[in-house]
């Protein structure tokens, strides 16, 4: 490694790839780093992500596609099916990619950018002076170096150290994680085109399980459950999981399994300093009612790429200019869209079993196919008015979108 770089960027998942590949084919020069040995591996997400939204950011490749699903199927706890197209049923809706094929295409592309990639490299402190980050210091293969840039991008994930080391407030209290426990199961019956969620207060209380095709008579099967309904003398979320396991595929056979956390807290103070930038599940940009945070990570890793570009040009990587170039722009967008989807976590974490079989049986007769996800949450809001009236800000936002748009 050399001694200084104009771009400093930690964690080679979708967030820093994108990002250290956006700022290469800038022309910056590039670092990223990724402590694990392989990119990709282990792997911590259900791998579903909406086929549009990929597509803005990658070419598709078949080699990192598993399944092509066109919907999901919503259980509430009495069974009843709510099925939806894909157009309707969310972000981790589309492609089931296979997340260690698809996170090393992603870091191949930016070393084809031109970015330095370095695995088993580990940032253990950030170098600091004058209030600015200039760098960190870096273990690699028993060694450590001191390794200066102009800016530094943290995408070290939910256990981010980067941005405390910087002094950003991203802890999070057990309301704001989601403890996830997932099997890649083999031999299973699961409709390939189908992505299935359970809900209710047996299956997974305050979060849902999810069956996800992966082909070849295997799927992903996981659970998500809030933090503050687990504990000492609670199940734990594998608990709950293997009690599905038992009834939904007692003759599944488990070929690997993961466990870890996922940020639903919405957006945190600040994700940006004087000379560092957070992106991805470091900077909790993740989605507060699914958890899914592979798209918003891409996104905000463009966003920071194409900042450091600016500041670094400007002269000036200053958090005044950070500010301006990153953190105002993710949070128009990406942000707007975290906010309103925190407001719809907040309001349906307190729904008893009985409220969600309400709400299931209230759309019986709704035509889905001509619907988005706002309609679907308006047809909801219609029939379930005092169920769900703290979504009512949701469609006075939108109106204000349909006038501005008209203007």
């Amino acid at each position: 490694m050399k001694g200084s770089y104009d771009v400093l960027v930690i964690g080679a998942g979708p967030a820093g790839s994108i990002a250290a590949k956006t700022a290469a084919e800038k022309g910056l020069d590039v670092l990223l780093i990724e402590k694990r040995q392989e990119i990709g591996d282990p792997v911590r997400c259900a791998e579903g992500t909406s086929k549009e939204y990929l597509k803005k950011h990658v070419e598709i490749d078949n080699r990192w596609i598993c399944a092509d699903v066109k919907g999901s199927r919503i259980y509430a706890p009495d069974g009843t099916k709510v099925e939806m197209s894909e157009e309707i049923a969310g972000a981790e809706v589309g492609y089931v990619i296979e997340r260690k094929v698809f996170d090393r295409a992603l870091a191949e592309q930016a070393a084809k950018a031109g970015a330095e990639v370095r695995v088993k490299t580990r940032a253990t402190s950030l170098l600091i002076e004058d209030d600015f980050v200039k760098g960190a210091r870096l273990m690699h293969l028993g060694k450590e170096y001191d390794v200066r840039a102009k800016i530094v991008i943290g995408a070290d994930g939910v256990e981010s150290k980067v941005g405390r080391w910087a002094g950003i407030d991203t802890s999070l209290k057990p309301i704001d994680i989601e403890t996830c426990a997932q099997y890649l199961v083999a031999g299973v019956d699961v409709d390939q085109q189908y992505c299935e969620f359970y809900i209710g207060s047996e299956v997974a209380p305050g979060g849902y399980v999810w069956v996800f095709p992966k082909g070849e008579g295997k799927a992903n099967v996981g659970i998500g459950i809030l933090g503050n309904k687990t504990g000492k003398f609670k199940p734990r979320p594998v608990d709950y999981l293997n009690t599905f396991m038992e009834k939904r595929f007692p003759d599944a056979k488990i070929v690997e399994m993961v466990f870890g956390g996922v940020p639903v807290s919405g957006c945190i103070e600040k994700t940006s300093t004087n000379g560092l930038m957070l992106v991805g599940d470091a900077a909790r940009q993740s989605d507060p009612v699914t958890g899914g945070g592979i798209l918003n990570a891409m996104e905000a890793g463009k966003m920071a790429g194409e900042a450091a570009y600016t500041a670094i040009s400007a002269g000036d990587v200053s958090l005044k200019k950070l500010d301006e170039v990153y953190e105002k722009r993710w949070r128009g967008t990406l942000g707007h869209e975290i906010d309103m989807s925190l407001i719809v976590k907040n309001c349906f974490i307190n729904l008893t079993d009985e409220n969600l079989n309400s709400l299931a049986h209230s759309l019986k007769d709704v035509k889905f196919e001509r619907m988005n996800l706002i309609d679907l949450l308006q047809a909801l809001f219609k029939a379930n008015k005092k169920l769900l009236w703290d979504l009512r800000v949701l469609f006075k936002d939108v109106a204000k979108e349909v006038v501005k748009s008209k203007m």
